[in-house]
């Protein structure tokens, strides 16, 4: 991960995030809730890296560090060889020209009392990114058909939009400022089915086109992952137990935690289905406020042993390309 890759856009190393509890008329601090605890990864440009873990693990809370929206407790976020998370606000603020942010929510994320042109077109207003009137509606305009929107949409308002459409809204705003990362914070989960299927066929599309764009696809949806993204991470009460490129996790996955997580997903197949391992786990997903000793995982874990409460495992390459946290791996 320290090595250096002119590929590499964006770096994370030990990255920790501590939410203070405060207690007592004084306010005084009582605990921490360790919602990312030293995560570490890269990503690629033009590569699609997809965060995946349930709800709770810290996935949303790493795109918001990225984004400058939180300040890190701990560790370095190196954008383009800048360290965001030291930045000041000042240089953090041109720097978001080129992280951009699709939202979960196409119903809430999108101000109901601007037009979808306005919408679209703010970044541009805010990063002085046109020079006339005349150029910024050739710009929206632009930005609408590149997501396969008509035009003639630019003054309607959200609510006379689908879903579907609402999200391509969010697509071109994110799209406004040419950037080089985008966050997508889960962007299909409140989508029908064959909604999803179009919105990350046209992530593909932009991607695959003359766009220099490298995603962080958070997820929880692992099946919807498989499709879109080169690499997968996987996640758990705030730390990354996996990560390796998208196929091989799927084909082959090693940490118990992941193997639990594929065997849940449902396969058309019945006699596949009938006849492949179930992994049931035990009991509930612990507090980030009161994380268990040594690895998180531990007291679900259907592989534990004695030494797994006595240290956490730390991120290693068991085979090229695929790093696991586990003493039994």
């Amino acid at each position: 991960m320290n090595q250096k890759n002119n590929n590499v856009i964006l770096e994370v190393n030990d990255l920790k995030m501590y939410f203070p509890v405060m207690r007592g008329l004084l306010r005084r601090k009582v605990a921490d809730i360790k919602a990312v605890d030293g995560v570490s990864f890269n990503l690629k440009k033009d590569e699609t890296l997809g965060l995946v873990g349930e709800s709770g693990c810290g996935k949303t809370t790493i795109g918001r560090c990225i984004l400058g929206l939180y300040r890190a407790t701990a560790g370095n976020i190196l954008f383009q060889d800048k360290d965001i998370a030291k930045m000041p606000e000042k240089k953090l603020r041109e720097m978001r020209r080129e992280i951009a942010l699709i939202f979960q929510d196409p119903y809430s994320s999108l101000d109901p009392r601007q037009n979808a042109g306005n919408i679209v077109g703010e970044p541009l207003k805010i990063h002085q990114m046109v020079m006339n009137r005349g150029e910024y509606k050739d710009r929206v305009e632009q930005l609408f058909r590149t997501v396969g929107l008509d035009p003639s949409m630019i003054d309607r308002f959200p609510h006379e939009f689908s879903g579907g459409q609402r999200q391509r809204i969010g697509v071109a705003r994110a799209l406004a400022c040419n950037p080089s990362l985008i966050i997508c914070d889960e962007p299909i989960s409140a989508l029908d089915v064959s909604i999803q299927a179009q919105i990350i066929n046209l992530l593909e599309e932009l991607q695959d086109g003359a766009r220099e764009l490298s995603y962080l696809f958070i997820a929880h949806d692992l099946s919807v992952v498989r499709h879109i993204s080169d690499r997968v991470a996987v996640m758990y009460l705030g730390h990354i137990f996996e990560i390796c490129k998208s196929r091989e996790l799927y084909d082959k996955p090693l940490h118990p935690y992941t193997r639990a997580l594929l065997s849940a997903i449902p396969i058309a197949d019945p006699f596949v289905e009938e006849t492949r391992e179930r992994i049931i786990l035990k009991g509930e997903v612990p507090s980030p406020l009161n994380p268990p000793s040594g690895c998180p995982f531990h007291p679900r874990c259907f592989m534990a042993v004695p030494e797994c409460s006595q240290s956490v495992p730390t991120l290693k390459e068991v085979i090229p390309g695929h790093e696991v946290a586990c003493i039994r791996v």
